[in-house]
């Protein structure tokens, strides 16, 4: 056992002691220099379809460039844009039997510039009686590949009306609709419902850099985070109402930006490594969703989501959590390479908040790929949360640069087996 620790010890101080220059790359003021950009109050939160968004990617793009990445695939630019559509329902008529329909009871998921639905056959009928639960059989909807009629008691008026946010947010391009009816006729025969559509559509951008790799150059490693926030936001006892996004995510952004520019000057990664910067997590998860189409996920053998990693976890400075750390060995083979180190991953210690599937690492997650969050975030009750979440306060000057710095460098050191392909992680289940 003695040989064995010893053996660790010194791997983990041979992966440091290979690696000269860290420090001179991935270092606190390099990091500070790129999260105060970022954070910035003229980014103005970084919010969906803003200049400023537009702005932060931009900057990116640039750094990527500094750093010498490649673009990914056949693409001639770093920016990675994709089609999103809004729509807004000008008119509504028709008749669920001998009910009227209109635009006080019916809710409209869709993408087309109008709508004809004369006939039950055409869609999955979901009933939604008084004693039903709501969440479970309305809100999956929202995310349904097929056409569906979900019909709503009037019990649940107070979260069917909730529904009308959801809809009117921009989405993917889809051929299906979902059809929201809040009505005691549970059991129609009929419907004859028409509906026109104000379509809008709005673009979005992923920043995409890659190192091309050598003898595993068809198998990928992706290190990503959201870069994305949720703008201006009602303002704060300080009459402050610009939300920075400092911890999120243009901590983990950064992050993604220094590794990329750190394995990029070591050039010896066997597997391709692909750094990207993530936008509408906040929104949705679009930009992830996007980018996981863009490539085989059988090719990708790890992904590093970093999210939040601006604070101290809950055990204190030097050390982070990884999101379903049981679901593959991804965790253990990072804890390895960080044997002897000062530096220590540990499993989410959050199971009930389901964090897993709750930042941009889901989609290749369900695709069974071993993608797991790295954080740092607590996600406890008072005091042990994070109180600038989601609020104007998520600034700079509540950000501890030196602990951020000690985690990017941590998973720099801590994948190096798996860039270089002598680990592989054991895939992760694939969701239905």
């Amino acid at each position: 056992m003695k040989k064995i620790l010893l053996s660790l010890a010194i791997l983990a101080a041979g992966l440091y002691s290979c690696s000269p220059k860290i420090g001179s790359i991935i270092n606190v003021s390099e990091v500070e220099r790129i999260e105060k950009i970022l954070s910035a109050d003229d980014m103005r939160g970084r919010a969906l379809f803003s200049p400023e968004l537009d702005k932060a990617a931009e900057f990116i793009a640039g750094e990527f460039q500094k750093s010498g990445l490649k673009y990914f695939g056949e693409n001639d630019s770093y920016l990675h844009s994709f089609s999103m559509i809004q729509t807004t329902p000008t008119a509504i008529s028709g008749s669920l039997d001998k009910e009227a329909l209109s635009l006080s009871n019916v809710i409209i998921n869709s993408t087309s510039a109008s709508l004809t639905a004369n006939s039950l056959a055409n869609y999955e009928v979901v009933k939604v009686g008084k004693d039903a639960n709501f969440n479970q059989l309305a809100t999956p909807a929202f995310r349904s590949k097929k056409n569906m009629l979900v019909l709503i008691d009037p019990s649940h008026a107070t979260s069917y009306a909730r529904l009308t946010r959801n809809a009117g947010r921009a989405k993917f391009p889809s051929e299906y609709s979902q059809i929201f009816i809040l009505t005691e006729n549970l059991d129609p025969k009929a419907i004859d419902l028409k509906v026109t559509n104000n379509v809008k559509e709005q673009k979005l951008q992923n920043v995409v850099g890659v190192i091309p790799g050598k003898s595993l150059k068809d198998e990928y490693v992706v290190f990503g985070g959201h870069y994305d926030h949720i703008g201006i936001g009602k303002s704060d006892a300080n009459n402050d109402s610009i939300y920075n996004g400092a911890n999120d995510n243009a901590a983990g952004t950064t992050a993604v930006m220094m590794l990329g520019k750190y394995f990029n000057s070591l050039k010896d990664n066997e597997r391709t490594l692909i750094f990207v910067a993530f936008t509408a997590e906040e929104s949705g998860g679009f930009g992830a969703t996007y980018f996981s189409e863009q490539l085989d996920p059988d090719k990708v053998v790890a992904m590093f989501n970093i999210e939040m990693i601006g604070t101290e976890s809950k055990w204190g400075t030097n050390s982070a959590y990884i999101t379903g750390f049981e679901k593959s060995s991804m965790g253990e083979i990072l804890q390895k390479n960080l044997t002897g180190s000062k530096f220590h991953f540990e499993p989410d210690p959050y199971p009930k908040q389901n964090l897993f599937y709750r930042s941009d690492n889901r989609t290749l997650a369900a695709l069974g790929v071993p993608a797991h969050t790295v954080s740092t975030a607590k996600m406890e009750e008072a005091p042990n949360n994070e109180p600038n979440y989601h609020q104007a306060s998520d600034e700079i000057g509540t950000l501890d640069m030196v602990n951020m710095t000690e985690v990017i460098k941590a998973i720099a050191l801590s994948s190096k087996t798996i860039i270089s392909g002598e680990d592989t992680p054991t895939r992760v289940e694939k969701l239905d």
